[in-house]
């Protein structure tokens, strides 16, 4: 097996592990700026994340269901886009996951 299809099939077998990072992810971009769903798919993947529209716009919804984020619709030329903001509640849930992270990374990373 190639080491791209290696990384691949790790990362999809791994995947419920990731979800969480991946939902703060997409929060913690939706604080700084207004996003989209394709947008969010590329930045993902710049960071090792495959994520599928399939995959990511029920994770969007689920997160505007749980009010954390808010969607409008945007003309973007001839189409209309989904874009997302967070909520404040989304913001005070991403404040309090960035402590619950640090603790992580410490443990993780640092031998805590």
């Amino acid at each position: 097996m190639s080491e791209t299809k290696s990384k691949h099939a790790d990362y999809t077998a791994d995947r419920d592990l990731y979800s969480g990072l991946i939902r703060l992810h997409v929060l913690h971009h939706a604080v700084k700026e207004p996003i989209f769903g394709l947008g969010m798919i590329e930045e993902l993947a710049r960071h090792g994340y495959r994520v599928s529209p399939g995959s990511l716009y029920p994770l969007l919804h689920g997160l505007e269901k749980k009010g954390y984020l808010r969607s409008s619709k945007q003309r973007n030329g001839k189409s209309l886009r989904t874009v997302y903001r967070a909520t404040p509640l989304g913001r005070k849930a991403l404040m309090a996951a960035n402590s619950k992270v640090r603790e992580l990374f410490r443990e993780l990373i640092e031998g805590e």
